[in-house]
């Protein structure tokens, strides 16, 4: 894979505030369940990379997808996987580790 490959399939957290906000696109996290019960994007739906095959025909295939898990490597094979199977899909680059850095709102399921 060539870098070009990879920014292509990577969107940044600021792309993914956006498309939350206007629903533009679906938000996955792939994450385990624990790290997501530690905190998540309010508005991302949660798929375990584990399952996502058995969940792929309840994403929508009309609408993109952007995936997102910690730092961005286990959203980056979701996205390369879903792009070979049709799919118009990303990953958020730098994870949810990105987003919080850029000061973006986290919800744990406490809150």
């Amino acid at each position: 894979m060539t870098d070009s490959d990879t920014t292509q399939l990577e969107v940044s957290a600021e792309h993914t505030a956006g498309v939350l906000a206007d629903g533009s696109a679906q938000v996955i996290d792939v994450r385990e369940d624990y790290e997501r019960a530690a905190g998540h994007i309010a508005g991302s739906r949660h798929i375990a990379l584990g399952t996502l095959a058995q969940e792929a025909e309840s994403i929508d295939r009309e609408r993109p997808v952007i995936f997102h898990c910690h730092v961005g490597s286990r959203s980056l094979m979701a996205a390369q996987a879903f792009r070979q199977a049709g799919f118009e899909a990303y990953s958020m680059a730098g994870g949810l580790e990105q987003w919080e850095q850029e000061g973006r709102p986290v919800e744990t399921n406490g809150a």
